[in-house]
């Protein structure tokens, strides 16, 4: 049984029953698809996730914890 979710925190406990098989999925998803092709799939699954999740808080905070040591570009 999964844990119950608290609005305003993004659960980061292992939930994922199969993760292995989630990234198998991941990885089909982009089978065959140009660069392009695939940062818009990206973007779309973000979206629907996005809206799935519901809470601007928990996103947020997401989004925070995603951008955490990820160089930033120096070029303009």
């Amino acid at each position: 049984m999964s844990a119950p979710t608290t609005p305003g925190r993004l659960l980061t406990d292992p939930r994922l029953s199969d993760p292995d098989a989630f990234y198998e999925a991941l990885i089909e998803m982009h089978r065959d698809l140009t660069e392009a092709a695939s940062a818009l799939v990206n973007a779309k699954l973000v979206l629907l996730l996005a809206n799935h999740i519901g809470d601007l808080d928990v996103l947020r905070e997401a989004m925070a914890l995603a951008r955490q040591d990820v160089p930033v570009s120096s070029g303009a």
